[in-house]
């Protein structure tokens, strides 16, 4: 069972522009895409199309249309009451697959909601099940909200998969010493935002990104999937560090790719893959979801992992 946490769910519309963004000018959509979204939404979606069980919590009105989305898609959801209107979020994806997103806040949070959502993750996971807290806290949402749910789900039995960025993310590092999940997915930027190092440089530079990883493995997270966009990713766990290459492919909107190569690590984990399998399914489920419209999730057809190309890293060489 892969159990979702979605604290700030959003109404994902994703535009395709016929022509590259221009700021200040009129332009014509091409298509339109709109979908109940979110990271841990993206998650359980790619969990349900391959078969894998999947429980979605988020806080919402059992009877919102957002939810009875989700339960049409096949998606079994706990929706804990939440008041106020769930946010949109809009990405306007350009020809060559550029994308550009704007987020809205959310509602803001009340303590009863986290503390029911608390329950829900609490009462749900079981031994042998990945719990993936993903995404952005909503206003109201205590910063290290994230981190005290790592140390609040501890006696569980559950394997824990944070992906978060900004505040939360860097409360989540502070407390590793307390409460370090069982696998983190940054990205290139994430990574450079609280090691001090260049983003690009980490993104286009492999064995950089691993060695920024490896501080948060001798810090106690088993696992760190780093994904690195065009470059690929690293993965890096207390045995060692792998670089994977990803297959050509034809952007057509990044939007849920990380979503999708965290879900294809968790498939990897799941099925007791090899550690530099479970990095190849997550390039494979990457890619495919950049070659896909909007927030389209990959199913298992589109996932490629025979063409993705993983080595091994040498962390100490050269330094």
């Amino acid at each position: 069972m892969i159990l979702t946490l979605t604290a700030n769910p959003s109404h994902d519309r994703t535009v395709t522009l016929a022509s590259p963004l221009e700021r200040g000018a009129v332009q014509r959509a091409a298509s339109v895409i709109s979908q109940a979204g979110g990271k841990g939404i993206n998650i359980s979606r790619a969990s349900v199309a391959a078969g894998v069980p999947s429980l979605a919590v988020l806080p919402a009105p059992a009877d919102d249309p957002f939810v009875l989305e989700l339960l049409a898609a096949g998606i079994d959801c706990r929706a804990v009451e939440h008041p106020g209107e769930l946010r949109s979020n809009i990405a306007l994806t350009e020809p060559d697959g550029t994308t550009t997103k704007v987020n809205t806040p959310g509602p803001a949070m009340t303590p009863a909601t986290l503390d029911a959502l608390t329950a829900a993750l609490h009462l749900r996971a079981r031994p042998g099940d990945w719990v993936v807290l993903a995404g952005s806290l909503p206003p109201g949402t205590p910063d290290h909200w994230y981190a005290d749910l790592v140390a609040a789900l501890a006696d569980c039995g559950a394997k824990i998969a944070v992906d978060t960025s900004e505040a939360p993310l860097h409360e989540l590092v502070k407390r590793l010493h307390v409460a370090a999940p069982h696998l983190m997915k940054p990205n290139g930027d994430e990574l450079a935002s609280f090691t001090g190092q260049d983003p690009a440089r980490l993104e286009a530079d492999p064995l950089a990104a691993a060695r920024a990883a490896a501080d948060l493995v001798a810090a106690g997270v088993e696992a760190v999937l780093a994904t690195l966009g065009p470059h690929g990713a690293v993965l890096v766990t207390a045995e060692g560090a792998w670089h994977a290459t990803p297959p050509p492919t034809q952007v057509v909107s990044t939007v849920g790719a990380g979503d999708s190569s965290l879900f294809g690590y968790l498939l990897g984990a799941i099925e007791d893959r090899s550690p530099a399998h479970r990095l190849a399914l997550a390039v494979a489920y990457g890619s495919a979801a950049a070659g896909l419209p909007g927030t389209t999730i990959p199913h298992p057809s589109h996932v490629t992992p025979g063409l993705v190309r993983v080595r091994d890293l040498h962390l100490t060489q050269g330094k």
